[in-house]
């Protein structure tokens, strides 16, 4: 299968009634898991990917073990999208060649945010610069344009259909909104404001997967959710050790383990 018929193929995975359901990893060992349980798309935690480094998140300071991951990522059968926080730069040049870069692996997407770390949004007109350059140098590519005026409390319903549209223009194949949960606004981005799918973050003890796909989204994401559960789960099992107890049934086995990495290793 070429490049382009891996990247229509992952287009075709958002559909209306039945979104794609992408579970982020962090690690090789966590997306291979994730291929073996039969996941036909994977995306990366930028949280995940930056807390394994000892680094903070939504800094850009991860551009090099995103890129390493991404390249290792590429080799598994499935198909790989790439959080790439805000493209590691603000130079259109730089994240254009970023993304090119990613599609010569063989990723097909890439989510690129409009958030800074100081709790402000990046300008609209800056955003869509960086937009046009990663389409014009990765045509190919399923640009998911996340804007974080929900995250970050900034601007609301009104501002977040403005961004859309405007990214919509500069060429995003989706609209990634981190942060919503309101009815109303999803309903009004897919049937209104929005002519590109939407992307939301599931978010546990809100809107169900099945309520989402009802409301038209597309796409869900798991973002750092399962990253963090590795986390918990990790330190309850040593806590239940220390206490004299069990550690949970059915854990994959040491084989299992090696297995997975046997056939889903990176290649030399």
């Amino acid at each position: 299968m070429t490049y382009a018929q891996r990247a229509e193929q992952f287009r075709a995975l958002h559909r209306t009634g039945e979104p794609l359901l992408l579970p982020n990893a962090w690690d090789h060992a966590s997306a291979a898991a994730l291929v073996h349980g039969g996941f036909p798309a994977i995306g990366t935690t930028s949280l995940g990917v930056a807390a394994a480094a000892g680094k903070a998140d939504a800094t850009g300071d991860t551009r090099e073990e995103t890129l390493r991951l991404a390249h290792g990522l590429a080799r598994l059968p499935a198909l790989v999208t790439v959080d790439i926080e805000g493209g590691f730069s603000d130079r259109p040049g730089e994240v254009a060649a970023l993304a090119a870069e990613l599609a010569g692996a063989g990723v097909v997407g890439v989510n690129i945010e409009d958030g800074r770390p100081d709790g402000t949004l990046t300008d609209t007109a800056l955003q869509c610069e960086l937009i046009r350059a990663v389409k014009e140098r990765a045509p190919d590519l399923f640009v998911n344009a996340r804007t974080d005026t929900y995250w970050l409390r900034a601007g609301g319903a009104g501002e977040t259909e403005r961004r859309a549209a405007d990214y919509q223009l500069a060429g995003a194949d989706g609209l990634f909104v981190p942060g919503l949960q309101d009815e109303k606004v999803i309903a009004g981005l897919v049937e209104g404001a929005l002519g590109i799918p939407l992307n939301i973050l599931y978010a546990p003890g809100a809107l169900t997967y099945p309520r989402l796909a009802e409301l038209g989204v597309r796409r869900v994401s798991s973002g750092s959710l399962l990253f963090r559960a590795a986390l918990h789960g990790a330190v309850e099992a040593a806590r239940s050790i220390a206490a004299g107890g069990a550690v949970p049934k059915d854990l994959p086995s040491y084989a299992d383990a090696q297995a997975l990495s046997a056939a889903y290793g990176e290649a030399e």
